[in-house]
């Protein structure tokens, strides 16, 4: 057993249910202190950051830059090789580090033919390439959004029940950056019928399938507050027991009642091995 995990195993004793169930919630600046994530989005740079928390942004690169002014000012497709990739993670990483940013929700590791247009790298392995970047400069990559939204028509973003059939080769990049060390992974709510009814983000078997490739870091939902008006207390517990570890909220008020949904589940024991996993992640991200 390794350092970080005696220390997550040590911690995981002493604290209470609520800490625990806090832990796994990841929130915009203006939640609860004891989230165990925050996203800084560009209107909320200079918002209190609650403490001890680990703090994410999306910075994938040309418009979706929460930091306008830092790297990488490139959007994903434009990069023609894995080496300027490489370059630009390096450089984000830096950039982000000195910004007080732990993780950088990135690479998209979507194929080209999918959805999402200029987000996407021209190859997988450019991605992969920048997640071993972001490593390199010391900050922490979250691959996304798996299973992949290859065969999607849209975004899961603009509408709010979208299917799609799944792959091997949509997942294929998954394994290869499993396989680099990537130490998150945001699991998308895409709709595949070979897995099962419901979004990935809340269906059991995504999960299983990301565990198969070996992952054994923090597997993250996509922002829950895209699944419409649906309570977040149940979006919140359905994730976790589908194998979530983190679930992400926009909204400080949705991220406190999640918390509050989740406590019961804490005082049975059912969170401990999520907030393991969060304590080895944060243990990782503050060496």
């Amino acid at each position: 057993m390794g350092i970080a995990a005696l220390l997550a195993a040590a911690t995981l004793v002493t604290m209470t249910p609520h800490q625990k169930a806090a832990l796994l919630v990841v929130s915009g600046p203006r939640a609860d202190n004891g989230v165990g994530g925050v996203l800084v989005q560009r209107w909320d740079l200079e918002a209190p950051r609650p403490r001890g928390a680990i703090v994410y942004v999306d910075q994938e690169g040309g418009d979706i830059r929460a930091f306008r002014q830092l790297p990488p000012l490139k959007a994903a497709a434009q990069f023609t090789n894995a080496e300027d990739a490489f370059a630009a993670g390096l450089a984000t990483a830096r950039a982000l580090r000195r910004a007080g940013v732990d993780v950088d929700l990135a690479p998209v590791l979507d194929l080209p033919d999918g959805p999402l247009g200029s987000r996407q790298f021209r190859s997988p392995l450019f991605g992969i390439a920048f997640a071993r970047g972001l490593a390199a400069g010391g900050a922490g990559a979250c691959a996304k959004h798996f299973p992949g939204l290859g065969t999607l028509p849209v975004s899961t973003d603009e509408r709010p029940h979208v299917r799609g059939v799944l792959r091997d080769r949509d997942v294929a990049p998954y394994r290869e950056v499993v396989e680099a060390g990537v130490p998150c992974v945001m699991v998308g709510h895409g709709i595949y019928p070979s897995l099962g009814p419901r979004r990935a983000s809340l269906e059991p078997s995504a999960y299983g399938l990301l565990r198969s490739l070996g992952f054994d870091g923090v597997a993250i939902t996509d922002s829950l507050n895209v699944v419409g008006s649906a309570d977040p207390r149940v979006g919140a517990v359905d994730a976790v027991r589908a194998g979530a570890d983190l679930v992400l909220f926009t909204s400080g008020a949705r991220a406190s009642r999640a918390v509050r949904a989740l406590v019961p589940l804490a005082r049975r024991g059912e969170l401990d091995e999520h907030v393991v996993r969060v304590l080895r992640f944060r243990a990782l991200l503050r060496r």
